[in-house]
């Protein structure tokens, strides 16, 4: 059993963390891609491009703008819930539930939401946008030593994809570099979620890796797909 509401007693504790919990998976299940392709464009983008509802590909078809906006609302999916988790008084949240795990919970269940959105089958995106968010409110040092990872890998290789199942490698790492001492206390089941995580966008880039093997994976900078206008 994995200990959302480890310390907490009571019926109203766990009702609490699981509604949180539900509401942090609704949210991250909105396909703001998606919306973004059928009310700028009028275009469904999971037949564009690669096909994906995410921030990358949303640039790609939709325009750095609007593709920028769906990479934000993403990451806010994240961010969102876990820093309400964290942040809200009684009686939304009760003084019995242990915030850090309620937040640890409410930010997988909006990656999760994410890439198996219950609005369109099960069928989302690679969740790093809502990873992103969620381990930048639940432990800021770690989320930006994963970040800058992001941007040099970005820089090196120029692949996305690459430069994503890297962030997700690193934050756990960064967690266990910066707080050794307490990674198997305090941050345990951040550390055990952070791997989790990286587990689960590495599956989800299983395309990208084939492409990767293949040398048809295409770079930052390479010759994108034909905007819709």
């Amino acid at each position: 059993m994995i200990p959302i509401l480890a310390s907490s007693t009571g019926n109203e504790a766990w009702l609490a963390g699981a509604a949180w919990v539900a509401v942090s998976y609704l949210l991250g299940a909105i396909p703001f891609g998606l919306c973004a392709g059928l009310i700028f464009k009028g275009v469904d983008i999971r037949e564009k491009g690669s096909g994906n509802i995410g921030a990358t590909n949303a640039i790609r078809i939709l325009g750095k703008p609007i593709g920028l906006s769906v990479f934000v609302l993403d990451f806010l999916k994240g961010f969102g819930p876990v820093m309400l988790a964290l942040e809200l008084d009684a009686p939304l949240v009760p003084e019995s539930v242990d915030r850090y795990l309620l937040a640890i919970g409410c930010g997988a269940a909006s990656m999760v939401g994410h890439i198996f959105p219950v609005y369109l089958k099960f069928h989302g995106g690679k969740g790093v946008a809502a990873l992103s968010g969620a381990i930048l409110a639940l432990r800021w040092d770690a989320a930006l030593i994963a970040f800058a990872v992001f941007f040099i890998v970005r820089k090196v290789t120029r692949y996305v994809a690459v430069s994503s199942m890297a962030l997700s490698i690193a934050f756990p790492l960064a967690v266990l570099a910066l707080h050794h001492d307490k990674a198997f206390e305090e941050y345990l089941w951040l550390t055990v979620g952070g791997a989790m995580a990286a587990v689960l966008v590495i599956v989800r880039h299983r395309s990208n890796i084939s492409r990767l093997l293949k040398r048809e994976e295409d770079k930052v900078g390479d010759d994108e797909p034909e905007k819709v206008r």
